[in-house]
């Protein structure tokens, strides 16, 4: 099975620039997961599932405390912090960051992993 995260809106200081770097910036994160979910779908039970509330706030916690330079270092934090739950197979992360470019609606960085065995 795969688990969407989608459209997660949060604020954080990221960017190369002096003036980047003196206020929260929104950025926008998607996540897709990938996971077993043969045994949650027979049993109805989240003990046998992906947790997305506990996923979503470690992805809050890391992200309004980073500082990252580049939307390529923080995507990649978050795939770590992601592929840390070991119910996850895989993963997929792509951060936005809306009107970092003045005719664009966003920049974004995706990047993918899968949990080491």
């Amino acid at each position: 099975m795969i688990m969407h995260i989608k459209n997660l809106r949060l604020r954080t200081i990221t960017g190369i620039k002096d003036w980047e770097r003196k206020d929260l910036q929104d950025i926008v994160i998607n996540v897709a997961i990938e996971f077993d979910g043969t045994k949650a779908a027979e049993t109805d039970d989240v003990a046998n599932s992906i947790n997305y509330r506990t996923i979503t706030k470690r992805i809050i916690s890391e992200v309004e405390t980073s500082r990252f330079h580049l939307l390529d270092k923080l995507a990649s934090h978050i795939l770590q912090v992601v592929l840390e739950n070991e119910k996850v197979k895989k993963a997929t992360v792509e951060v936005d960051k809306p009107h970092a470019l003045r005719f664009a609606d966003s920049v974004s960085v995706t990047c993918s992993g899968e949990r080491k065995s």
